[in-house]
C-alpha cells in the first residue's frame, strides 16, 4: 500500500503514432477500445486522442506532424519477445500490458490472428532459467501473448494465474547504472 500518495492506477498512457486514422482504425476497429476523447493540438501542434482500454484507465497517442521516424531496437524492441527480442532503450516505452481474463487468452490468440494479426506463441511466465515454462504448473505466475500495432508498438495480452507474495516473489538485488555494459 502506497502511503505517500493515493494513487488509483494508470489514467492514460500517451504513445506516438505516424497515422492517427491507422491508429482508431487498429485499437477501435482491431482490439475494440472504444475512442473516448479527441484534440486537435493549438497552432498546428496535431492531435492527441484516447481510447477506453477497460478498469476505468485509459490509452492515449499523440500525432505529431513532425514526429521523427521510429528507431526499432531503440525506441521499441525490434520483434516480439518470443522471436528473442526484448531490448529497447533507457527511457523508451518497452511495451504495454492489457490484463485479460486467463480462460479467454488462448481465445483471444486466435481472434488475433483471425484479424490478420502477427502473434507470438502463448508464453507461461515462471521463475525458471529461461523465464517461460512448456506447460502451466504451480510456478506459472502468468500467461501472456504478444504483438505489435502499425506503429511497431509493442502489446501484451497477460492474465495472472496466481497470488503473487513476500518474499518468494520479491527476491532480486536491483542493478545500478554502473553494473550496464554500454
Amino acid at each position: 500500500m502506497n502511503t505517500e500518495f493515493e494513487l488509483r492506477g494508470v489514467n492514460h498512457l500517451a504513445l506516438v503514432c505516424s497515422d492517427m486514422e491507422r491508429t482508431v482504425d487498429f485499437y477501435s476497429g482491431v482490439l475494440g477500445m472504444p475512442l473516448i476523447k479527441t484534440i486537435e493540438l493549438p497552432m498546428g501542434w496535431g492531435q492527441h486522442f484516447f481510447f477506453d482500454c477497460g478498469g476505468g484507465n485509459a490509452l492515449a497517442f499523440f500525432w505529431f506532424p513532425d514526429a521523427p521516424e521510429p528507431v526499432p531496437g531503440v525506441s521499441a524492441p525490434k520483434n516480439l519477445p518470443d522471436r528473442g527480442e526484448l531490448l529497447s532503450a533507457v527511457g523508451s516505452m518497452n511495451h504495454i500490458a492489457f490484463d485479460v481474463p486467463p480462460e479467454l487468452i488462448e481465445e483471444y490468440r486466435d481472434k488475433l490472428i483471425a484479424k490478420g494479426v502477427d502473434v507470438g506463441v502463448l508464453l507461461n511466465h515462471d521463475d525458471s532459467e529461461f523465464g517461460v515454462a512448456p506447460e502451466v504448473h504451480d510456478g506459472v505466475f502468468v500467461r501472456s501473448i504478444y504483438f505489435k500495432d502499425p506503429d511497431g508498438i509493442l502489446i501484451e495480452f497477460a492474465c495472472w494465474l496466481r497470488e503473487l507474495d513476500l518474499p518468494s516473489d520479491v527476491r532480486h538485488q536491483p542493478k545500478t547504472a554502473a553494473e550496464r555494459t554500454v
